[in-house]
């Protein structure tokens, strides 16, 4: 696509209220990534079906958003960004209620991709949206808004899950959407300024088609491939296919059409910071997403947690987000992006490595600090990287950027959350042969009279409770291993950093 509509003038704007009202339907949008994950097991029950099918309540919606998400840029110019945002969040909220309400599997799943749609664009248009109202200096403030509601949202989203269905049960996941979408949608009646759309883009229907098999194929395989066993599975190898061939078709069919025709606008990926940025979110995704996934499924599953105790020890890693943000917001345009990138970085990888010290025994305090680092990692990392990435793009080419840099960060956590689940299924049946082979009546724990007794392999009972153990230890070795492999993937894109080109350097650049 070739351009968005016209930039608001930011002259006269009742900026308060227009960045609360986004801001509240960014929030709503992001918090349903993950506050239904606590509750599948009780909608399993209450819905009468088995966990292979319920998983498909958290795929429709990953799916649905991931397809509807580049639609955003053709969409603002046809019809106006007020338009958008106002459809974007009733229908969303709308789709809520029809998931709270919902009798049947099949009518739940419809709900999600009617979510999934509407919500699509809210990300990518609220962030545009901050970056068009706010002068220069003030982006960074901006973009810190806007990142602790795009980054905390799915980080309390188990625990505010876990809380809500434990108390008045799963359909309050989905009701809680009510209220904040009829305020955000008053907020931004009442203060979103009308725009002329450009409607200068003409709907490329083979690159939308394309684009969407290929995003959809991928997301359903990376989403059901550990749960088929991946390529064994015939449904696995149709997804990759698909997601191929139509890959291949769309960077063919967008090369030879013009970018005022072309769903597309591949002018986009010759903006170096702006590749580069979208480098970067795509491991901040995968970092930051997958282990999320891993901690709160490690604490229940080796250590005895409930669903809403892990979420309230993971939960201080949003409180360290939330800080860091507020911190490096004033902080950019007054020092060099790259040295805040650096240091967060710097700050992520060093959480991921305290995270490699973990066992079956730590305390909850031993938990809580690492996730406060990564909290904070992550927050110094999100504001420059996204005010880096937009810094040098025209705010013509805003709409579509921000729908493609929220739908690479998606597509990362994705991956993120497949790769470490599928990377701790196959280590920790390595690390259960190894550990297995290691026990015998030489081993030192057997001079123990009770523990000799107790875990004698020579018994059933025994044997019982020795595999049980030792799938423990090796589940903790595969967890481990997933935080090394994380850490050594935020280190590896310390030298990216030289690619990125400061606002002022990129200014001087042009000018000479």
């Amino acid at each position: 696509m070739s351009s968005a509509s016209v930039p608001m003038d930011a002259a006269g704007l009742n900026r308060p209220l227009i960045t609360l009202a986004i801001m509240l339907a960014t929030i709503m949008q992001t918090l349903d990534s993950t506050i239904a994950n606590v509750a599948l097991p009780h909608m399993q029950g209450s819905l009468s079906v088995s966990l292979n099918q319920i998983g498909w309540v958290l795929t429709s919606y990953i799916v649905a958003t991931a397809i509807a998400t580049p639609l955003t840029g053709w969409l603002v110019d046809r019809f106006g960004k007020r338009n958008i945002f106002l459809a974007s969040v009733a229908g969303f909220t709308l789709a809520s209620m029809w998931c709270g309400v919902s009798t049947s599997l099949f009518e739940i799943v419809i709900a999600r991709v009617f979510q999934g749609v509407f919500g699509a664009a809210l990300v990518p248009l609220s962030q545009t949206t901050l970056l068009d109202i706010n002068p220069r200096e003030k982006q960074g403030s901006a973009m810190a808004l806007w990142g602790m509601g795009v980054m905390v949202g799915p980080i309390i989203g188990p625990t505010l899950g876990g809380w809500l269905t434990d108390s008045m049960g799963w359909r309050w996941v989905f009701f809680i959407n009510v209220p904040v979408g009829i305020l955000a949608l008053w907020g931004i009646w009442k203060s979103f300024p009308a725009d002329t759309p450009g409607r200068s883009m003409r709907f490329d229907m083979a690159g939308f088609v394309s684009l969407s098999v290929a995003i959809g194929g991928l997301q359903l395989l990376l989403d059901r491939g550990q749960q088929l066993n991946w390529f064994s599975s015939v449904e696995i190898w149709v997804e990759a296919y698909l997601a191929g061939f139509s890959a291949i078709y769309f960077i063919w069919h967008t090369w030879r059409t013009p970018p005022e025709h072309s769903f597309f606008d591949y002018r986009l990926i010759l903006n170096r910071n702006y590749v580069t940025g979208l480098l970067f979110i795509f491991i901040v995704g995968v970092v930051l997403f997958a282990s999320r996934a891993l901690i709160p499924t490690m604490l229940q599953d080796l250590m005895g947690y409930t669903a809403e105790a892990a979420g309230w020890v993971t939960a201080p890693s949003g409180l360290g987000t939330m800080l860091a943000m507020l911190i490096v917001g004033r902080l950019v345009g007054k020092v060099d992006l790259r040295l805040l990138l650096a240091i967060g970085f710097g700050i992520t990888a060093f959480s991921l490595w305290e995270m490699q010290g973990y066992s079956l025994v730590i305390s909850q305090g031993e938990v809580i600090w690492p996730g406060v680092w990564q909290g904070l990692g992550i927050g110094l990392v999100f504001v420059p990287l996204s005010t880096a990435t937009f810094a040098t793009l025209s705010p013509q080419m805003r709409a579509n950027g921000t729908a493609i840099y929220s739908l690479v960060r998606n597509v990362g956590s994705s991956l993120g959350i497949s790769l470490v689940e599928t990377l701790l299924t196959r280590n920790t049946q390595i690390a259960h042969a190894t550990l297995a082979a290691h026990i015998d009546g030489r081993n030192p724990g057997y001079g123990n009279p009770a523990v000799a007794e107790l875990y004698n392999p020579h018994s059933s009972m025994g044997q019982m409770l020795l595999n049980n153990e030792i799938t423990r230890q090796a589940s903790m070795i595969g967890y481990i291993d997933n935080f090394w492999l994380m850490m050594v993937m935020t280190l590896a894109i310390f030298p990216l950093l030289l690619i990125i080109r400061t606002p002022k350097r990129e200014a001087a650049a042009r000018r000479s």
